[in-house]
């Protein structure tokens, strides 16, 4: 019987590899299209001599290729425990699950179960008949039951009970990482929506400016409005330019909330604008930055805390890089800055 079944391996060989390739397609698209990112999503149809090897040990169970349901084998390696639960639900929406003979090994409790905890599902592809295992677990479980195969736990050699003890001490820890991870997850994305929350009521004096707080911040426009009346002196284009650079210049700055920048703004809008006037009202110039308005608020709020020249150098060396030039530009900007009103109270 044995030799009946290698014989039916060899001759679906190709069919398995096609499979297997198939299978593989369809899962990274299915992930592709739900803005699913993995570790790693692989595949491998069994060797003859792995087969062989199985058939002998338990050849009496099998009475035809079809029997045997790991021939074609697809693993996908998740970041992160609850990532696991969305792959089962992609399996389920591709393939047919057999239900009776796949097995959620998460729920074992073993101490010394953590790295064969995947979740293991034989499928078919709708349409054929060869079924296929799909295991899925985290990174930290691989990594986990790779070391331990390759530590030789089913060798010959009995194990010494320190040496057990000591993996099965890793494996804990190595569980309760997985968990934090997907704990700490978790947290950072309701942190997230609570701060898009906020920024979309305009509570900006209780959000703490940081890159995710001011990246939303800036999908409001805050700028718009003052960089369109200086173009309008123009009737000058306005080029879309990052403002993400700003942000560092605000932390320096001692900005630690949105609503400091909303006071900013506030504050100093009618100030920027005026010497922006004064930058660009005499020349041709017919396309301006989209981040003149945001530089020419720090401008402003820089002169009028007393930071005069070395104050306008350390905003542009953080925004160019240092160079000597930018004190000669700090001097030119103070001084058209003089002939405005702010400055002269």
């Amino acid at each position: 019987m044995n030799q009946l079944i290698l014989e039916e391996y060899r001759e679906s060989l190709q069919e398995s590899e096609t499979l297997k390739d198939e299978i593989l397609a369809k899962l990274r698209q299915a992930m592709k299209d739900n803005n699913l990112v993995v570790a790693a999503v692989e595949g491998r149809v069994k060797t003859e001599a792995s087969l062989a090897g199985k058939l002998e040990l338990k050849g009496s169970k099998y009475h035809s290729l079809s029997d045997i349901t790991d021939i074609v084998g697809v693993r996908v390696i998740t970041f992160y425990t609850d990532d696991v639960d969305k792959i089962a639900a992609i399996a389920e929406n591709l393939f047919e699950v057999d239900w009776e003979n796949s097995v959620d090994k998460r729920k074992m409790h073993e101490i010394d179960s953590f790295g064969y905890n995947s979740l293991h599902y034989i499928c078919r592809l709708p349409g054929h008949n060869q079924r296929f295992e799909l295991q899925m677990r985290t990174l930290l479980q691989h990594m986990w039951a790779t070391m331990h195969h390759d530590t030789g736990y089913k060798s010959d050699v009995e194990i010494p009970r320190e040496h057990i003890r000591n993996m099965n001490r890793l494996a804990g820890m190595l569980e309760l990482a997985d968990d934090e991870f997907a704990r700490i997850r978790t947290s950072i994305t309701d942190y997230r929506r609570k701060v898009q929350a906020l920024v979309e009521d305009g509570d900006f004096e209780k959000i703490p400016l940081n890159g995710d707080t001011y990246r939303k911040y800036l999908t409001l426009n805050p700028f718009d409005k003052l960089n369109k009346r200086v173009a309008a002196i123009n009737q000058a284009e306005i080029h879309s330019a990052s403002l993400m650079p700003y942000l560092e210049a605000f932390h320096k700055l001692g900005f630690k909330t949105l609503g400091d920048i909303e006071k900013l703004i506030k504050t100093h809008e009618e100030n920027a604008y005026q010497l922006a006037v004064l930058q660009i009202g005499g020349t041709d110039l017919d396309i301006i930055s989209s981040s003149l308005a945001v530089q020419d608020l720090l401008i402003v709020h820089i002169i009028c805390q007393g930071g005069g020249v070395l104050g306008l150098k350390f905003l542009f060396d953080l925004l160019d890089g240092e160079s000597e030039y930018n004190r000669s530009r700090a001097e030119r900007v103070l001084d058209q800055a003089s002939h405005l009103s702010f400055i002269q109270k």
